[in-house]
């Protein structure tokens, strides 16, 4: 079953154009992330090229990612722009496992309820 089709990928581009090669390489990255958690909806990357900005910096991928609950956003600047799709790739997938991990420790932990109204009986202990 390819993947690719149950969960949708909306690849848009600022100041560049976006040729067949940039888009499979996108596809092929973002696999990794609905293979890590298939409750994500949608993934929208957005790729810019600043020609102003300093050649470290020049390409922006950014990065949103619909899911059950809070929209998860990431955003990474590189010098070449399959590099800076690979680091928002590596980004959004160490914010998935995060996420999971935060919500483990709370179903493991589930805090305190309070109930004033209700009396608790006593415990007798066989020592006293």
């Amino acid at each position: 079953m390819n993947r690719t089709n149950a969960h949708e990928v909306i690849i848009s581009g600022i100041h560049l154009d976006l040729t067949p090669s940039l888009k499979t390489y996108v596809n092929e990255k973002t696999e990794r992330l609905f293979r890590h958690e298939e409750r994500i909806m949608r993934i929208r990357v957005e790729l810019e090229c600043d020609s102003k900005a300093s050649v470290d910096s020049r390409f922006i991928a950014k990065g949103h990612m619909s899911i059950n609950g809070p929209e998860l956003t990431a955003s990474v600047a590189s010098d070449e722009c399959h590099k800076a799709i690979s680091l928002l790739t590596d980004k959004l997938d160490r914010m998935l496992r995060r996420r999971a991990r935060l919500f483990k420790e709370k179903r493991n932990h589930p805090r305190a309820i309070d109930l004033p109204d209700v009396e608790l009986p006593k415990l007798q202990f066989a020592g006293t």
